[in-house]
Parts: C-alpha cells; structure tokens; sequence
C-alpha cells in the first residue's frame, strides 16, 4: 500500500478526551449574530487542518455543509449554545470559533479546540472509531497492531528464565490443567495467555524475539490427534506470517496429518497491510482476494506470495468464526470462504469492518504535544461485495442451529 500503514483497528484502545462535561470545562455563552470576520489564529488553523484531513480522506464523501455541521454541532454542545438556523459552511465555522476561542481564557483554549475536533470525529459513522490522538495514543496503537506485549511469560509460567523445556512443559500442563476445569471467562482469559506464554517460550526462535523486542507469537499449533492440527491465529501483526511459517511446518511430518482446524475465534484483527500476505499461503498467489470502499470507490487487491509446502497436506479444513471475530480477521474469513478453502463453522462475525488510519496534524497547537487524527479510512468488504461493517460473516454451519452437527456431518462425514 502507499503512504503510511492502515491498520484495522481491532480493539479498544484509551482514546483521547478533554473533561468530563462540556458545562462544567466550558461556560455558557450567548448566542451570537457573528456580525464580523476573523483572523485566523493557530486555534482555528489546527480544527481547519483537522476538518480538511475528514474531508479528503474519510470512507465517506462529505460535503462542506454536512461537515462544517458536525464541527458547529460539537462547538455548540461544548459552549451550551443552541444551533444556529441556515446554511452551514467552513466560513461559519471559522467565524464562530474565533468567537468562542475570544470569549476563553488563553488557557483554555486548547483544551476547547482539540475536544471541539474530538467530538467531531467521534461522531462520524460510525460513531467513535474516529477520534483526536495524543503521541501516547498512537504508541499504544502501534504497540498493538505489533503485538508487543508487557506479560511477563516466565512469571505467567511460573517458571526462571533458564528453565528446560521439560520443565516448562511440566509447569504448563499443570496450570492448564487446573484452568481447563473452570469454566469462568477470567480463567479462559489466563488460559489463552498461558498457551500463548507456552508457544512463544518452548521455541527458540520466538523466545528469542520476546526476550528482544517483548513481541509474542500471533499463532499457536496443537495437535489433537495423529490426523487433525489444530492452529490458532490470535490477531494480525507484522509477524505473523512468519509465525505461520514457523508452526506450520513444526507440524509437518507424518503420513497421517491432513485435517487442519483454522481457529480465528476471538481473533482482533490486526495489521490490514499483511493480508495480501497472509492470504497467499491458502489461496495462491496474484489472487484476487478482497476490495476496499472509500468514497463511493472500490480499491481490489491480490495476493502476493503463493502456498506454504507446509500447508499443502491438509485436504480437509474447518475454519472456526465466533461474534468476537473482527475486523482484518473477518476479512480473512471472508476470502477463506470466497476460495472454498474450507467450512466456515461458529457463528456470525463482530461486524467490524472499517480500517483507521493516522493523519499527523500539520497545524499544531502546542509544542509540547503532538496531535494526529485516528480516521476511518476504507470500508472493507465481503465476499459478495456488501461491506462487513454492521454485516458480520456468515458460517456455512452456525453453531447456535439445533442441527449444527448434522450440517457439519454433510461436509465431513467422520465423528471425530
């Protein structure tokens, strides 16, 4: 892709807020006839940076009326103001904030501004995925989207940094067997972190990675019996086709192996930018895999690398969805649906099907503070070309139907 990386976003993460109440930051001030024109100041220069970054690059093509509304309609919940009647435009923007900014102290100011263009943007559609971020908000995105992590994986083990791998394997087993018999959510959670502390620390080469850079595998390999694998891939990072590479062909060997379960459930979506990647190995290279909306355009991409030897064994494949699979990993559901490459079985996807993108503010308004803009960029898109977006992926056998087990048994028909 051009330009700076797009990533999907894929959880919640702190998102940028001045205050708690617009009364309380802000006082009530009168209406106003705006009966004179301004000169710009860097209050005013930053929310027209802001509101030129919406206009040119949201999902959604806006125009000057519609937007400027947006901004005016946030000025207004902050101030306390009832609208004004008539046409909405930049100019009446621009003229109203210079009469707001006047009436403030000077340190107030900023914090008006920049929660004026927060709230703007929490309320594009859909409503707070766009939001004004701090440097500290864009590290943690990106610490995110790379899957750097602050667990401490000897200490969820319960074991020293140079203790053997049967001893690792041993401490393992033990707390997995203690959480497998709860059935409570906090303990699925320490058991997700448990398998995944286990994956990254028993293999050299990831252990390596962790103790470096504090980055944990995205993908976890299991086999259940001699035929059937199961692999897990828990998000989408830079690293991520390398931890496919590495699992998928730990597990190459035996005549027996051809079933692979596709565990996405729970899966947060990541990095889009990796999926013309990912997606390779399944379906080929120079494929056409999924399109992207933005602005009444759609945007095709292909794959770019081809099938993994290491995959190639598996002649039955069952891809697990739940409602928490999302975002980039919705899309992946959706080709792997697309390509026939397996049966999709669970239930139907979160529906959360934008892809943000940081804009860096030109115009700044403090020295001391760098402000971006999380927007959403692109709508991303099913298989049948309607966006995923409040839509979600649909598995070929839902597990919530009575007959769930019957529908499975037509695709493969073996109990195991």
């Amino acid at each position: 892709m051009k330009g700076k990386k797009i990533f999907i976003f894929l959880i919640p993460v702190a998102t940028f807020i001045l205050g708690v109440s617009a009364s309380f930051l802000y006082p009530r001030l009168p209406l106003l006839s705006l009966p004179f024109a301004t000169n710009k100041n860097k209050y005013v220069n930053f929310v027209d940076n802001a509101y030129q970054i919406v206009l040119g690059n949201f999902w959604q093509k806006l125009n000057d009326q519609e937007l400027s509304q947006l901004f005016l309609a946030a000025g207004d919940q902050l101030t306390g103001q009832a609208p004004d009647a008539g046409k909405s435009d930049l100019a009446k923007l621009n003229k109203k904030l210079a009469y707001w900014l006047k009436r403030l102290p000077e340190d107030k100011k900023e914090a008006f501004a920049a929660k004026l263009v927060d709230l703007a943007l929490n309320s594009l559609k859909p409503i707070g995925r766009s939001r004004l971020y701090v440097k500290k908000d864009e590290v943690a995105l990106r610490n995110e989207v790379n899957n750097k992590t602050d667990a401490n994986f000897y200490q969820t083990l319960g074991i020293s940094k140079n203790a053997n791998p049967q001893t690792m394997q041993e401490a393992f087993r033990a707390k997995a067997a203690k959480l497998e018999k709860e059935a409570s959510p906090q303990a699925k959670a320490k058991l997700r972190q448990l398998r995944q502390a286990y994956q990254t620390l028993s293999d050299p080469l990831l252990k390596q990675r962790y103790e470096q850079d504090k980055i944990a595998t995205t993908v976890e390999g299991e086999l259940i019996s001699p035929q059937i694998l199961h692999l897990r891939i828990s998000r989408f990072s830079p690293t991520t086709l390398d931890d496919l590479k590495l699992v998928a062909k730990k597990f190459d060997r035996g005549g027996q192996l051809d079933t692979l379960i596709l565990d996405l459930r729970g899966n947060i979506g990541g990095a889009i930018d990796g999926l013309p990647y990912f997606l390779g190995p399944f379906i080929g290279t120079d494929q056409y895999a999924y399109e992207f909306l933005q602005q009444g355009k759609r945007e095709v991409y292909k794959t770019k690398i081809g099938w993994f030897p290491s995959l190639a064994r598996y002649k039955k494949v069952i891809i697990l969805i739940n409602r928490n699979t999302q975002s980039s990993a919705e899309v992946f559901a959706s080709v792997l649906k697309k390509y026939n490459v397996g049966v999709l079985v669970g239930e139907k996807t979160r529906g959360w099907g934008t892809i943000e993108k940081v804009f860096p503010l030109k115009n700044q308004i403090n020295a001391h503070k760098k402000y971006s803009i999380l927007l959403v960029h692109h709508l991303t898109t099913r298989a049948d070309g309607q966006p995923i977006e409040g839509n979600g992926v649909i598995p070929a056998v839902e597990i919530n139907s009575p007959d769930w087990r019957q529908q499975l048994f037509h695709y493969f028909p073996s109990q195991q």
